[in-house]
């Protein structure tokens, strides 16, 4: 029989802490977010800044040549990578090299800002030969939603693959028109994943979780890239899939419910989920 799905509390997680910080940038986690097309960059730079607000110690963007420039400049904290392009601004999965100093870090991100399937298709794999088998790895927006056409790449991330899909994305790697309740338990189990949609969060060994907070001001541009960049960075300080899902499924759902208890129950913005995290953080580690 499966698992009775449990409630995510935050007595839940205060029972289930988070691994210390460590005392060094390197210790705390490198984090390399790998999206951003010239459209886009903003996507990879949400989900850079919550990764360390998130509490992880280093990170790198790898962007679209023709933005690096600007995001380099507009987030001091990161070191940027330019990645070869398309005439429309699209990194065209050539070039990865560049990043093989940056490829160990301890968690890793892909699909933030990525704008073209095909081309998402090819920088998938491309890079993930490149990246230490037991490097966990969370792929977000077109990354996850190209993984049906990459069998090659999907099974050789299972066990250390996460999966952030909205609706629309759930039922392209499932393969159906519409979702049911079950979704996130038939990905994980598909896919050899740890996945969060919906406010419901299943790993492949059978776990589930549902949330108890949150509500309709996080359906807001940006807001998916925060919980990604979130939850990477908590890979990245040492908490396994299933810990840093739970966990930043709530911190991104309770972010919402201070905003809009302050701002308004709708019509805040997804930059402003990233400042709540650190106090959200402290108050649950007390």
């Amino acid at each position: 029989m499966p698992s009775p799905t449990e409630h995510l509390t935050p007595a839940v997680l205060r029972d289930w802490p988070l691994p210390a910080p460590g005392t060094s940038k390197y210790s705390r986690g490198e984090v390399v977010v790998v999206g951003g097309a010239r459209s886009t960059p903003g996507a990879a730079m949400l989900a850079g800044i919550a990764a360390l607000r998130a509490g992880a110690g280093r990170l790198t963007l790898a962007v679209a040549r023709s933005v690096a420039v600007q995001v380099a400049v507009t987030i001091p904290e990161a070191g940027v990578r330019g990645l070869p392009e398309t005439e429309a601004g699209s990194p065209d999965g050539t070039g990865t090299d560049v990043l093989d100093d940056d490829l160990g870090a301890d968690a890793i991100l892909v699909g933030p800002g990525l704008d073209d399937p095909d081309r998402t298709t090819d920088l998938l794999q491309a890079l993930v030969p490149r990246v230490s088998k037991k490097t966990p790895m969370l792929l977000d927006a077109y990354a996850l939603g190209v993984l049906p056409r990459v069998a090659d790449v999907a099974d050789s991330l299972a066990g250390r693959l996460v999966l952030t899909p909205n609706a629309t994305e759930a039922a392209l790697l499932l393969g159906v028109d519409e979702i049911s309740d079950d979704a996130s338990s038939r990905i994980a189990a598909t896919y050899g994943a740890v996945v969060t949609c919906r406010g419901r969060i299943a790993s492949p060994d059978g776990r589930t979780w549902t949330m108890t907070t949150g509500s309709s001001g996080l359906a807001t541009s940006g807001s998916g890239d925060v919980l990604a960049g979130v939850l990477v960075g908590l890979l990245a300080r040492g908490a396994d899939a299933a810990q840093a899902t739970c966990w930043a499924t709530h911190l991104h759902a309770a972010a919402g419910d201070r905003l809009a208890a302050r701002v308004g129950r709708v019509g805040y913005l997804a930059r402003e989920l990233v400042d709540e995290i650190p106090a959200l953080l402290t108050e649950l580690s007390a």
